[in-house]
């Protein structure tokens, strides 16, 4: 039903420019700041407002924050909700139905929640077994985590599911631009903060408290068995290893020897942990900075390695700073690609959306042609299916990751 303002509604309302009116159709959910052409009533941070085009007609309605770039989070374009408990709670039993469907098995490891590809602003759950890991990087959504979070529980409950723990993850500057403090600390009882979980056979300790982010990254799931499956008999680099994820499948998978690099002690010795767990000893842990390393390697010659591993975090969180970054991929890749022989494997990958699939492409023919090699692709592939990507919202579309063979 197509709506104007003469219609009564119980909010305040925005009007926005036509060139966000233009995002908003097209289905993304943001307003920025400089977007607003003026506001009636007086909205609360936080509170819900009705956005409009400059010819009065009804956009859809979100959270607003005047504290925030993001001046509006869209949450819906039916007329017919009314944000009341029983539009969360759908909302939340569709994004659990989602993860039953699409994940399976991995049901018990996996995104229940991400954000704005669930309708649920700056909102992250992650699932280890029975604790629920939980991040909020949104006024509108933290007022409300008490219902939101109470509500996932007793839908989880009532599938059977059991979960013991909550744990708020909410550690991140990010929450500053929101008007929001950083806070930690469990919603639902409480532990030793570490958990123990299976992923594709391997087993890990996920320190849910003081790990990366919620502890542990989900989104490589299936790209690590996509790489492993490759492995058996092979000579490994697993480079920005983190706490051993890629390394620790190809080694469970039968690599003749993995050698897994990070620059963070502390983040090796979960991994040695982690290898422990699984009873492996065919790989071994090193300290060193991956961009040197590799360097230091070129020197020594093709045939150390029959496969290297590229997991770098996001060189680029920002627009402004792509240039660099693609230099950084570059750089390791290249690397990379000299390093390896004639037939040897090659996973690479990069996690920021604004190194978008155009460039990270381009950067990687860039990097073949000056390391004077062909590449194969065996496999192009993304986040897995609880990252769930939304073709009108790009931010959602981070992850991309190829495997080749250097030919």
């Amino acid at each position: 039903m197509e709506v104007n303002k003469s219609v009564e509604r119980p909010y305040p309302s925005v009007t926005v420019t036509e060139k966000a009116a233009r995002a908003l159709k097209s289905g993304h959910p943001w307003v920025y700041g400089e977007e607003v052409n003026s506001v009636t009533g007086t909205p609360e941070n936080g509170g819900i407002v009705d956005v409009y085009n400059a010819k009065g007609k009804w956009q859809g309605a979100g959270f607003y924050n005047d504290h925030s770039k993001i001046r509006v989070r869209i949450l819906s374009t039916n007329t017919n909700d009314r944000f009341d408990d029983a539009y969360w709670r759908r909302k939340l039993q569709w994004a659990v139905d989602y993860r039953k469907t699409v994940m399976g098995a991995d049901f018990r490891c996996c995104r229940l929640i991400f954000g704005e590809a669930d309708g649920f602003p700056g909102l992250t759950v992650d699932r280890f077994e029975d604790v629920l890991a939980v991040q909020i990087l949104c006024l509108g959504t933290d007022l409300r985590k008490s219902k939101l979070l109470t509500t996932l529980v007793d839908i989880l409950r009532e599938m059977g599911e059991t979960i013991n723990v909550v744990y708020e993850r909410s550690d991140t500057g990010i929450r500053e631009k929101e008007g929001l403090p950083q806070t930690t600390g469990y919603f639902l009882g409480n532990g030793s903060g570490h958990v123990q979980i299976t992923e594709n056979g391997v087993a890990y300790d996920v320190d849910y408290i003081n790990g990366q982010k919620t502890g542990f990254f989900l989104d490589q799931k299936y790209n690590r068995a996509a790489v492993a499956k490759l492995t058996p008999g092979k000579k490994v680099l697993d480079c920005f290893t983190h706490t051993g994820a890629f390394g620790l499948n190809c080694a469970k998978a039968g690599a003749a020897h993995v050698t897994s690099v990070d620059v963070s002690e502390t983040a090796l010795e979960t991994a040695r942990h982690n290898a422990e767990l699984n009873g492996l000893t065919n790989i071994d842990f090193l300290c060193a900075d991956v961009f040197q390393l590799l360097t230091d390697l070129s020197a020594k010659g093709k045939g150390e390695y029959d496969l290297i591993i590229l997991d770098p975090p996001a060189f680029t969180k920002s627009g402004a700073t792509v240039k660099s970054a693609v230099r950084g991929y570059k750089d390791i890749n290249l690397r990379a690609m000299k390093l390896l022989p004639r037939g040897g494997y090659l996973a690479t990958c990069s996690c920021s959306h604004f190194m978008t699939e155009p460039l990270f492409v381009q950067m990687l023919q860039d990097a073949a042609k000056d390391a004077h090699v062909t590449l194969r692709q065996i496999e192009a592939r993304q986040q897995s299916g609880d990252h769930p990507i939304l073709w009108n919202v790009p931010e959602t579309n981070y992850l991309k990751f190829y495997i080749f063979q250097v030919v």
